[in-house]
């Protein structure tokens, strides 16, 4: 099938009084290369989230199990409660503004993430960031079902007795694996009804996880008769010499937690009933959440440390200490509201456009829901959460370099370069204004791979502490390595920049 001619001026796109645009009526975009029905832009009608509904998504995705386990690595690693607080709140408020910025074309053109990036990388160069942000998705996706499989396998074995001493496969109890297929099943059976399921799963979902959090709280506050010594433990690291080298790469790796959703979060504001409402929704919704999540999971830690002699920094090992059944049901809810909720909204949502964007004539978003399940357990995520050097500074300083660096691109284009003004049909149309060489733009690529180089190559590890050289892949550029979201994000953005006017003055 071929494309239709772009639109003549009397079928340019609409905009509303609210600068919203959509394609006019009667428009036809026919090319299977490039559109399906989940790429093309929502209509304003179908553009009604709230602030109520993007507070409520963040709410449902920042309270979840590895969020809760943030701080305890940072603990870890030897920084006080104070610290390690400190550290996730300036991240959250730092990776902010790149998610407004980029967030702010889907409400007004309501297109997502790879859609977004044909402007700057071309129709078909949007793949290249469109998977990278796909693959990233499905290992969060694979981490995420595990972490709430285990949840739902300790809860369970407090429940029914002999649970957790069944035979072993693969050197972990078979009823384990069964949590981890069935929670796996049902993340999916979810996304696979639509968007709009999702809406209303997160507008529940949030406050039940608040709900469930305090709960906590309150438990464990009894039984300890207050918050016990934790809170007065001192930091290993000071706030000298050796809290500097630990704080950046900390910094950045809780940048990186959720620098994927500062690339994709276009597929979520495309539903936006205008910009107030992602702008107020995310800002009240994230850094708030985070940080206070952050305290609450400290205030619980320390609580356990004077109940039980020993911080229990894990929710659901902390829940399974009680012998009330129904508290231990109640948290098994809260478990798996908890991890749904953010698992679908942040990692199947993202990976499932990518893909379709990929082969649109045969990738649909729920065929693309089901490629990231299943690409989520051959990445086998039990082997990347097994230590905190492993989980924050190779797995999350790695991704957050790499994103980082699209991001620099995403913002540079739309915000700099265009000025926020895209050509909506163009987006669509082979030949167009987006098709630069045979649908790549050489030098958003090139912008890519400078600003990857200077954010990754210099990654390193601790002998027997990760797969990387001591010295660094690159050992000149080993002191990026700490700085690896905002040295990637920085150099593309000013490489692409100078590019592009480069080319403007050559044409």
């Amino acid at each position: 099938m071929t494309a239709t001619v772009p639109p003549t001026p009397s079928h340019r796109p609409i905009p509303d009084p609210a600068g919203r645009v959509e394609l006019p009526p009667g428009t036809e975009l026919t090319d299977g290369r490039f559109v399906n029905d989940d790429l093309l832009p929502v209509p304003l009608a179908r553009r009604r989230w709230t602030t109520y509904n993007f507070t409520a998504l963040w709410v449902g995705m920042a309270h979840n199990i590895p969020s809760w386990l943030l701080a305890s690595g940072l603990v870890a690693l030897g920084m006080d409660w104070k610290q390690a607080v400190l550290t996730i709140a300036l991240a959250n408020v730092i990776v902010l503004a790149p998610m407004l910025l980029t967030g702010h074309a889907g409400p007004k053109y309501g297109i997502p993430f790879p859609v977004l990036a044909r402007a700057s990388f071309g129709l078909r160069g949007a793949n290249l960031p469109a998977m990278i942000r796909a693959g990233v998705a499905c290992a969060w996706f694979g981490i995420q079902t595990w972490i709430g499989g285990q949840g739902i396998f300790v809860l369970l074995g407090k429940i029914f007795g002999g649970w957790a001493e069944a035979s072993e496969v693969g050197g972990r109890p078979w009823t384990l694996w069964v949590c981890f297929v069935l929670f796996w099943a049902l993340e999916l059976a979810i996304i696979y009804r639509g968007m709009e399921t999702l809406r209303r799963f997160e507008n529940w979902a949030a406050p039940f996880v608040i709900v469930g959090a305090l709960v906590l709280l309150a438990w464990i506050a009894h039984k300890a008769g207050g918050l016990g010594p934790l809170l007065d433990q001192p930091s290993r690291l000071g706030w000298g010499a050796d809290f500097w080298p630990v704080f950046f790469p900390s910094l950045m790796g809780m940048i990186a937690f959720w620098s994927t959703l500062s690339l994709n979060i276009p597929d979520f504001t495309r539903f936006g009933a205008g910009q107030r409402a992602q702008v107020w929704g995310q800002t009240l919704g994230l850094p708030t959440t985070m940080t206070l999540f952050a305290l609450l999971s400290v205030f619980v830690t320390s609580g356990s440390q004077a109940v039980y002699g020993a911080p229990v920094w894990d929710p659901v090992a902390l829940a399974a200490r009680t012998d009330n059944v129904f508290g231990l049901l109640f948290a098994l809810v809260t478990v798996l509201v908890a991890t749904i909720s953010v698992n679908i909204a942040a990692n199947v949502v993202s990976p499932a456009y990518d893909l379709a964007n990929l082969a649109p004539r045969v990738i649909s978003f729920r065929t693309g829901a089901l490629i990231t399940g299943v690409v989520g357990v051959v990445i086998m995520p039990w082997k990347l959460t097994e230590t905190p050097e492993l989980y924050i500074f190779t797995w999350l300083g790695l991704v957050g370099g790499l994103l980082g660096t699209v991001a620099g691109i995403l913002v540079a284009d739309y915000w700099i370069v265009r000025r926020t003004a895209l050509d909506l049909p163009g987006l669509y149309t082979p030949g167009g204004r987006y098709w630069y060489r045979s649908g790549w733009n050489p030098r958003a690529v090139a912008a890519f791979l400078i600003g990857g180089v200077l954010a990754v190559g210099g990654s390193h590890s601790a002998p027997g502490k990760g797969p990387f050289p001591e010295g660094g892949l690159i050992p000149f550029l080993k002191p990026l390595a700490d700085y690896g979201w905002a040295v990637g994000l920085a150099a593309s953005l000013l490489v692409y920049v100078a590019l592009m006017a480069g080319h403007r003055r050559r044409a």
